[in-house]
C-alpha cells in the first residue's frame, strides 16, 4: 500500500472520529499506532518510520485544524507512556516523565510525534482524559479515555493492513427507573 494511501485512511478516519464523538477544540484525541501491523505484520516486529509519519501526518493535520490535542501512545515497553504538546500537559495538569522515544523502545508513531509537535513531552499517563481515540493495530488506548468509553463505528475499518478501533466517551448515566436522559449526549 502506498504512503499516500495510508495518509489518507488515518486523515480520514480522524476526521470521523472526531465528527462522531462530537469533540471542540480543547480535547485530547489518543491514539495508538502499530506501525508494524499497519505494515501487515505482527505488532512490535516490524516498526516503520516511513509509515508512522504517513499515519501522524493524516491525523495531526485533521486535530490541528480543530484544534484537537493528540496524545501518541508508546509501546508497551516504554509501559504506554505518551507524548503530548507541553500546553496539553498542563492544561490536563499531567505528570512529565523523562524519556524520549524510539522506534524500538516507544515505538515508530510516538517517535514521530515527539519529533513533530512544536514543544513535546512524555508523560506517564492522562489519567483517563482523552474524549476520543483510535486504535490502529491492537495497541490498547482504552485506559486513556474519559469514563464511559463506548466504541465508534465508522466507515474506514482499517489504516493499511492494520485493523482499525476508535472509541468516544460519554457522560456517565445518573439516576434510576425515573431518570430521563438528555439523547444528545448518548
Amino acid at each position: 500500500m502506498e504512503l499516500s494511501e495510508i495518509r489518507e485512511q488515518a486523515g480520514k478516519a480522524a476526521a470521523l472520529v472526531c465528527d462522531a464523538a462530537g469533540l471542540r477544540a480543547g480535547d485530547l484525541f489518543v491514539v495508538g499506532c502499530s506501525s508494524s501491523e499497519v505494515c501487515g505484520e505482527k505488532i512490535g516486529t516490524h516498526s516503520s518510520v516511513e509509515v508512522a509519519e504517513a499515519v501522524f501526518e493524516g491525523i495531526y493535520g485533521v486535530l490541528r485544524e480543530r484544534g484537537v490535542y493528540l496524545a501518541a501512545q508508546c509501546c508497551e515497553h516504554l509501559n504506554r507512556a505518551l507524548v503530548v504538546e507541553r500546553a496539553a500537559c498542563e492544561r490536563f495538569q499531567l505528570e512529565e516523565v523523562n524519556v524520549v522515544p524510539q522506534p524500538k523502545a516507544g515505538g515508530s508513531f510516538a517517535t514521530t510525534a515527539y519529533k513533530r509537535l512544536s514543544d513535546p513531552v512524555a508523560v506517564d499517563s492522562l489519567r483517563q482524559s482523552a474524549s476520543a481515540g483510535m486504535d490502529i493495530g491492537g495497541t490498547l488506548i482504552g485506559m486513556h479515555i474519559k469514563p464511559v468509553v463506548v466504541p465508534l463505528r465508522i466507515a474506514v475499518k482499517q489504516v493499511g493492513e492494520a485493523v482499525l478501533l476508535c472509541a468516544r466517551r460519554r457522560p456517565k448515566f445518573v439516576g434510576g427507573s425515573r431518570a430521563v436522559y438528555n439523547e444528545k449526549l448518548l
